[in-house]
């Protein structure tokens, strides 16, 4: 690699880490809007880590595998709908594992408490099976549009997946808990 090449790659990188930073405003929005919601029920914050973390890892890795396709030559663009329906497929069966894996140690951790764990559950099979969709998604579209999915796919995809899930676990809070 050239150092002109190294130049320009550190800059792209420096480039992506800035707009993540920036856009990480927006989950910071989320979590202000439901501020309330944090008053009502304090425990509902402690699921937050969990639900992010998996959602940044299952889209992370569904890239990942997005990404070592196309480099090896297994995956091209054209796959999309075959590779979409595929991760969505995976996503679901991961996200219903998961689920019930963590239903259960919830139950026994936070007994007479039912609907919260209900809602951490489901807000965490949609979170997988959304970020696994995106994970596929992300690589191949920047390869449409001639980027590198390496350097912008898994901080991209954990950034759009935090926000989402924290959108669908406080709108399923808030409709199942009455909050």
């Amino acid at each position: 690699m050239s150092k002109i090449d190294r130049i320009m790659t550190i800059g792209l990188v420096i480039f992506w880490l800035m707009v993540l930073m920036i856009s990480s405003l927006i989950t910071g929005g989320i979590l202000a809007k439901y501020e309330n919601a944090f008053a009502v029920l304090p425990l509902l914050v402690t699921f937050i880590p969990m639900l992010t973390d998996t959602g940044g890892n299952a889209g992370s890795q569904s890239s990942t595998l997005i990404i070592r396709g196309m480099a090896v030559g297994e995956i091209e663009p054209g796959d999309f709908m075959k590779v979409a329906w595929k991760e969505l497929r995976v996503g679901t069966l991961v996200g219903f594992v998961l689920g019930v894996v963590n239903f259960i140690q919830l139950m026994i951790r936070f007994p007479g408490q039912p609907l919260v764990c209900a809602t951490v559950v489901v807000s965490l099979m949609a979170t997988v099976i959304l970020a696994k969709t995106i994970g596929c998604m992300l690589p191949m579209a920047a390869k449409v549009l001639h980027m590198d999915p390496a350097i912008m796919a898994a901080p991209l995809i954990t950034t759009i997946v935090d926000a989402l899930s924290l959108v669908i676990y406080f709108q399923l809070a808030c409709a199942l808990l009455g909050l």
